[in-house]
């Protein structure tokens, strides 16, 4: 039985306009792999919300998981919770249990929850909460979404907090083997080798360095008997 399958969303201006370098996804990714769940599609979108919609629709429809990055804090650009509810037709409000956890949060620290605060703590209807250890304000899952925070750290937090309810299948494993060869050199052994090897994922990345052109070859799949035997014969038909 293959793997499930997830696709990210990454939302924001300050991605699309190069001054924030989205590390999320790497992050996830990683995650991901480790718990047998294949991330198949990544998006990146602006904060506009008939484009985020659209893209909770598509990708929801398309993979078994979702998840989202950024959106969700206290500015009036923050708009991800109000388009992901849009997205499934439900209401949107502040939530007690969402409350709570800001009202304690803030006046624990002396710091007044400003109207802007309680933004994080509107959830859509039905939605179940995602715990940040981080900096308290939760995400929420709606059906197959994951919606959570842009920062890193809370990201990440989150994502751990996320992973233990998937069910995943086997993890994925991987090898690689530098060839100091063209990929023209190489191509068609290269894929020879994948149609023998159907199962595993077989990938060229080329590089030059110090004028040499070469190519690091890696090789996916969860079965690593398989990986094992392909990386044999990649080595011998191109010896170091």
């Amino acid at each position: 039985m293959p793997n499930p399958s997830a696709a990210m969303l990454v939302i924001g201006d300050e991605i699309l306009s190069g001054r924030t370098r989205d590390s999320n996804m790497y992050h996830l990714a990683n995650e991901l792999s480790r718990h047998g769940v294949d991330l198949k599609e990544v998006r990146v979108v602006s904060d506009d919300q008939e484009a985020i919609v659209a893209a909770v629709r598509a990708l929801a429809a398309a993979h078994e998981v979702v998840f989202t990055s950024g959106g969700i804090g206290p500015t009036h650009d923050d708009i991800t919770a109000d388009a992901v509810a849009a997205a499934f037709g439900r209401a949107i409000d502040v939530r007690d249990d969402a409350r709570e956890l800001l009202v304690k949060h803030w006046e624990s620290r002396g710091v007044e929850l400003t109207e802007a605060r309680l933004r994080m703590a509107r959830i859509p209807e039905g939605a179940t909460l995602i715990d940040n250890p981080v900096s308290i304000a939760p995400g929420f899952t709606v059906e197959n979404v994951h919606v959570m925070a842009g920062v890193p750290a809370v990201f990440e937090a989150m994502v751990a907090s996320v992973l233990p309810t998937i069910t995943g299948g086997q993890p994925l494993m991987s090898q690689t083997l530098r060839i100091e060869r063209g990929e023209g050199e190489i191509a068609g052994p290269l894929g020879k080798l994948a149609a023998e090897y159907p199962d595993l994922s077989i990938g060229s990345y080329p590089y030059q360095q110090n004028g040499v052109f070469g190519a690091n070859i890696v090789i996916r799949g969860t079965d690593g008997g398989q990986i094992d035997a392909a990386m044999t014969k990649l080595a011998d038909l191109f010896p170091a």
